[in-house]
């Protein structure tokens, strides 16, 4: 049996990409709090007050995966879980000053990573890149997601 021509695997890119990105983060960006973390402290700062589930799927990650994040953030003291008085059995997640802070700190050093992470391609190959990309992955929550069709679009 021959050899598979490994560059026309989207997994196998996909995890170099990951690698790469990986490298860039913990160079560029921190060590200390990861891509994942962020994620979760960008979509609080930009709607603060939001239970666990729902910023869990605004970033994509799985319920146990966004457990652990945001424990981890809150022994950090970035992040503060208030329980909803609507629903005494949710709780909502709010930044603290201190998580104010570090993404604000984090999001102009993302700015730089992402400037050097998608410098081999001209700025109309980065938007198309980052569009099909968006798209591959918002086809994949469908795996998540058996009801949800994996249809193309475009």
């Amino acid at each position: 049996m021959a050899a598979v021509d490994l560059a026309t695997h989207p997994g196998h890119l996909a995890r170099r990409l990951q690698q790469a990105h990986h490298l860039l983060w913990n160079t560029m960006v921190s060590e200390e709090i990861t891509s994942p973390q962020f994620a979760v402290l960008n979509t609080l700062a930009a709607e603060p007050g939001l239970d666990q589930r729902t910023v869990g799927e605004r970033v994509g990650l799985d319920r146990s995966t966004i457990a652990e994040v945001i424990s981890r953030l809150g022994r950090r003291g970035l992040l503060d879980k208030v329980r909803d008085p609507q629903d005494g059995r949710r709780f909502l997640l709010r930044l603290t000053d201190d998580g104010v802070k570090a993404h604000r700190r984090l999001t102009v050093r993302t700015a730089r990573m992402n400037q050097v992470f998608l410098a081999p391609l001209s700025p109309e190959e980065q938007t198309v890149f980052l569009d099909l990309i968006r798209r591959v992955a918002d086809a994949a929550e469908g795996l998540r997601n058996p009801g949800e069709p994996l249809v193309a679009q475009g």
